[in-house]
């Protein structure tokens, strides 16, 4: 099986335009600077596996991304629609593993887990604690996963994983993560804060 592409969503950490469910606890400067750590974070425990990374970006043309993330790097515009119409996308050349910027416990060795799960599995799924996922992995062009689909809800993991059995296919699931979303999440994090 080819290796899965790490696909990055994340959005250039503009004050007032990044994680603006934290601007009321950080303001608007510290959610950006907040964004911008995770993101090179993640990023890093991504580059650690060896595996083909492209990020998907919105916010900013793609120079900015380039220069921000670094030149080697295969940055491709979210485009338009909600969430479910840009994972889609993204999702569409496979097999692939769809990840956020908000998982700080993320670790190079999780992303390899799931990759190795999904090299025996149609699909593989990291659970986030707040019922959402840290990362989907998908084998193959599966666009129901995608299709009005209640996200920012805690129900996204389990329809997901419903949609996936109610067509006979088995997902990997991997271990529970939080993520870092709300103003209450910041205290499980402090060294994201330094």
């Amino acid at each position: 099986m080819t290796s899965p592409r790490l696909v990055l969503f994340t959005r250039y950490p503009e004050p007032g335009k990044a994680k603006t469910r934290l601007i009321p606890a950080l303001g608007p400067d510290g959610a950006a600077a907040l964004h911008r750590r995770l993101t090179e974070r993640t990023l890093a425990s991504m580059r650690a596996t060896g595996l083909p990374i492209e990020i998907r970006s919105t916010g900013a043309a793609e120079g900015a991304f380039l220069e921000w993330l670094g030149q080697d790097l295969d940055v491709v515009d979210q485009g338009e629609g909600d969430l479910g119409a840009r994972l889609a996308r993204a999702a569409s050349r496979t097999p692939a593993i769809l990840l956020g910027a908000d998982t700080p416990a993320l670790t190079a060795n999780h992303l390899v887990a799931l990759a190795h799960a999904l090299a025996s599995n149609p699909a593989a799924i990291g659970p986030a604690e707040d019922g959402g996922y840290w990362a989907l992995g998908i084998a193959r062009p599966m666009p129901f996963l995608f299709e009005d689909m209640p996200w920012s809800t805690d129900q996204v993991c389990a329809i997901t994983l419903e949609r996936l059995a109610e067509r006979g296919f088995e997902a990997a699931i991997l271990d529970t993560l939080s993520d870092l979303d709300r103003p209450e999440d910041l205290a499980r994090f402090p060294d994201v804060l330094a």
